[in-house]
């Protein structure tokens, strides 16, 4: 399998385009759970261009009752980019100081309990991000209310 670099800017153009609208490719999850890592995902596409279409445990969206739960879900999300070794984008848990414009954040709780997907737009002067729920572009991620944080690098994307 090919290993391909990951197209930081085409995934921060893309969040640049869509984080206070709606790409009606997809459907909006935001009144039923969020949209949050619904909007990560289609960033990732947009820099990977490949899916993984393994069942359960792949990473894919072809319509709002036909993709994994990793396209939709935080926990799901982290679990899938870490552990990726098939199709797809693949990442790492990394520290601040290593996350770059098309990476991801996911905030969490005290307890570990990880809510929020923002995608990462900007690190300089500060870490800006884009999402979607709430709906941001360039909001900085000092300006959110968590008490946990994990990073995630995506290292490459791995082409069939």
């Amino acid at each position: 399998m090919h290993v391909a670099a990951y197209d930081r800017d085409a995934a921060v153009a893309y969040a640049r385009r869509w984080a206070l609208d709606r790409n009606r490719a997809y459907y909006d999850f935001e009144n039923v759970g969020g949209d949050c890592t619904n909007f990560a995902s289609q960033c990732i596409y947009a820099g990977a261009g490949v899916m993984n279409y393994a069942p359960v445990t792949g990473w894919f969206y072809r319509s709002a009752s036909d993709r994994t739960a990793a396209w939709t879900g935080v926990e799901y999300l982290h679990a899938f980019l870490v552990s990726n070794r098939s199709a797809g984008p693949f990442a790492h848990v990394a520290p601040q100081g290593e996350v770059e414009p098309g990476d991801i954040v996911q905030l969490g709780t005290r307890n570990g309990d990880f809510y929020h997907t923002p995608v990462i737009v900007a690190v300089k002067p500060a870490i800006l991000v884009a999402a979607h729920t709430y709906d941001a572009l360039d909001r900085p991620l000092s300006s959110y209310d968590y008490e946990t944080v994990r990073f995630l690098h995506i290292d490459g994307v791995r082409r069939g």
